[in-house]
């Protein structure tokens, strides 16, 4: 396994770290930008007498890199990256055993969902799909068998906004593992561990990464037995990315803190503009002061970021579809946080995993679309949209 990172919490302002966290000159050239270590395997003076490095799958020295800088993005000592948000994920939840429970949202991602429901639901763990913006209805369902509770905030795709410090007491309180994930939010606009989270989870193909390129995952922990533990899944199972993937990220990371700027700036004026439009029957975006739990929002996050998703009034699965093909800037696509604007349907696409009944619970419904704002030139977005919505 290897050594905990050198660095204590990084005490360097947020650019500094996205730039600079967890990357030193290379000792042999001194190369600025940290090495494609494209290596599987590495030289051993005698059996167990190596430089720290034995076999990529548990560590690799561009991967380090990354995950101490993604350490230092979220106020962690500790960072380790997967090949997938869904590879974080899934070992998270192997830390747990037949007839532990975990209380969740009824608003996730739908991969997060399938993977609950379709396999660890198997293994005999019981899963608790909850209504958590107001936190004190998880008292209500734990009992000696709840392990672990795990939010998203905002979550996807309704924004529902989850009170970071309140289920952080909660679990506290009752000794349970907390984890949230951030994806939406990015380490930019909120940072749960300084709010009682344990584990903050990443799709670091979003927000992070933010150029569309790469499929990566992260979890970013303080506890050292905690991390040892995730640690041993993590090299056991072997859902770790590789080098250049890694050099990637490290590469977006560096603007991460003037994309998200962009990206809410942008996303502001987008929201501002579907929330009255004849065609948007509502409009989710926790930036708007009449927005369910806004005061929450404004508390622990810094801005309210460039996802927002509108249900179009009046509107049948055909003329959703219609509306969605039809624009010429955003792009129907999968996926979100990337410098270019994306248009999603979740029912169709992200959330299709999920039951009919329980998503519509949720407010996911079939004419309800959800846009990831990028960094385009404004007027170009706002034109593509109201052409898209005549």
């Amino acid at each position: 396994m290897p050594s905990s990172p050198h660095h204590k919490t990084n005490p360097m302002k947020f650019g500094t770290k996205a730039i600079h966290a967890g990357q030193e000159p290379d000792p042999t050239t001194g190369a600025i930008m940290t090495p494609i270590y494209q290596t599987s395997t590495y030289w051993q003076k005698s059996p167990g007498d190596n430089k720290g490095y034995e076999y990529s799958r548990g560590t690799n020295p561009t991967r380090k890199a990354l995950e101490d800088c993604l350490a230092a993005l979220e106020n962690a000592k500790y960072g380790l990256a997967f090949s997938s948000g869904m590879g974080a994920t899934d070992a998270v939840m192997k830390l747990l055993a037949p007839g532990d429970e975990v209380i969740t949202g009824n608003d996730l991602y739908g991969g997060s969902y399938r993977i609950f429901t379709k396999i660890f639901a198997n293994y005999g763990i019981k899963f608790h799909f909850l209504d958590l913006s107001n936190p004190d209805i998880i008292n209500e369902y734990v009992n000696d068998k709840t392990k672990l509770v795990w939010i998203e905030t905002p979550t996807n795709p309704t924004m529902q906004v989850v009170d970071i410090e309140a289920v952080g007491k909660i679990t506290k309180a009752k000794n349970l593992l907390f984890v949230v994930d951030n994806t939406f939010a990015s380490p930019y606009l909120q940072n749960p561990i300084d709010m009682g989270a344990d584990v903050v989870m990443h799709s670091v193909t979003k927000y992070i990464g933010g150029h569309s390129d790469v499929v990566m995952g992260a979890l970013m922990l303080n506890d050292e037995e905690l991390y040892k533990r995730l640690w041993f899944i993590y090299n056991a199972c072997g859902a770790t990315p590789g080098p250049m993937d890694s050099f990637l990220v490290l590469r977006g990371i560096k603007t991460l803190h003037l994309r998200m700027k962009a990206h809410c700036e942008n996303g502001r004026q987008v929201a501002e503009f579907l929330k009255d439009h004849p065609r948007v029957e509502k409009i989710y975006w926790p930036g708007f002061p009449d927005s369910k739990n806004h005061d929450i929002a404004k508390k622990q996050m810094r801005d309210f970021g460039g996802m927002i998703s509108i249900v179009l009034k009046g509107a049948d699965l055909q003329e959703t579809f219609r509306i969605a093909s039809s624009f010429k800037v955003f792009a129907l696509a999968e996926s979100l946080g990337g410098v270019e604007s994306l248009i999603n349907h979740p029912v169709s696409m992200t959330h299709g995993s999920i039951p009919k009944t329980e998503r519509e619970k949720a407010g996911v419904v079939d004419n309800l679309l959800r846009l990831s704002v990028g960094v385009e030139d404004i007027e170009d977005l706002l034109e593509d949209l109201k052409q898209a919505l005549a």
